[in-house]
């Protein structure tokens, strides 16, 4: 089940092997922001510049992130399902279970050419946390309240100087608002049944607003909306489990839709979206029956 949590292990080797990584993670970090901070003197002459040293920063500390991962700990991530373009501008939304999806989709990212190029929705609070926080500031993420209100038009003058710019991106929607747990679930299946949904088994309901405003502002900038499924094999791990080396593989598969293809009202991206999170809960019924996704591997982890 998607919401059984992995069993962890409190051996010495695991916990210095997570001690390692969470070492060279911050130690390179704060040297990135540095850079980052320098970039700022190019800014009034060219953005252009300041943008290429800011993808530079981001492809250099999100690949050591994962190359981390898969060096130290073996960590694969599998594809499956459509094998996407390289270097193509998409939105990509994804189910949301904990913070180790993160580095599965920064995977994807890099095998396509576009790790330095990913823009994420973070929670506002988190854009003064040192490091990571202070550096995604440089790279055009989107700070939220999870208020539509007040988020909006920063949202749409965002994606306006995406779209002026030319600016490459993968922008990255979590689009359930939230990661996955039992009360949460709970709630999402009350709902379901309220408003007449088919009933979430492994997700939450989706959330419409900021995925069709994404695509309305977007929609000449990108071409492709790319549906991500994350599932683990033998329950689903904390950070500190990822970092710690106990996650030996976790599948991603992958469903490619033209931008041209999506519907243009808000109301019928809104039944878009939930069904396809409807096509997302039985790819994770048949993911849990079968042990695996119903494909075979387009790409894996060191490819």
């Amino acid at each position: 089940m998607a919401l059984e949590p992995l069993k962890d292990d409190s051996r010495p080797t695991a916990t210095i092997r997570g001690l390692a990584l969470v070492a060279i993670g911050f130690g390179t970090l704060l040297p990135i922001n540095f850079i980052q901070l320098l970039s700022l003197v190019v800014l009034p002459f060219s953005r252009k510049a300041f943008r290429a040293v800011n993808r530079w920063c981001a492809d250099t500390w999100w690949g050591l992130c994962v190359n981390g991962a898969e060096r130290f700990n073996g960590t694969q991530v599998i594809f499956t399902g459509d094998d996407v373009p390289t270097r193509e501008n998409a939105l990509l939304i994804s189910n949301h279970q904990q913070m180790p999806d993160i580095p599965a989709i920064m995977k994807f990212c890099k095998t396509k050419d576009r790790l330095g190029d990913m823009k994420y929705f973070v929670k506002k609070q988190l854009k003064w946390v040192p490091g990571m926080g202070w550096g995604m500031q440089f790279l055009d993420c989107l700070f939220i309240d999870r208020d539509w209100a007040s988020d909006s038009k920063q949202i749409r003058r965002t994606f306006d100087r995406l779209v002026k710019g030319s600016v490459p991106v993968h922008l990255v929607s979590f689009v359930e608002g939230t990661r996955l747990t039992l009360p949460k679930l709970e709630v999402a299946q009350a709902y379901a049944r309220e408003n007449g949904l088919t009933m979430p088994r492994h997700t939450l309901v989706p959330r419409s607003k900021g995925f069709s405003a994404s695509v309305e502002g977007l929609r000449s900038h990108i071409t492709a909306v790319y549906d991500l499924t994350i599932a683990y094999e033998v329950g689903v791990p904390s950070i500190w489990q990822y970092l710690k080396g106990l996650v030996q593989r976790i599948h991603v598969h992958v469903r490619r839709f033209p931008i041209e293809e999506l519907p243009h009202s808000t109301d019928d991206l809104r039944q878009w979206l939930l069904a396809s999170w409807d096509e997302k809960n039985d790819l994770l019924d048949y993911y849990y029956e079968n042990g695996g996704f119903p494909s075979e591997p387009t790409l894996e982890a060191g490819d």
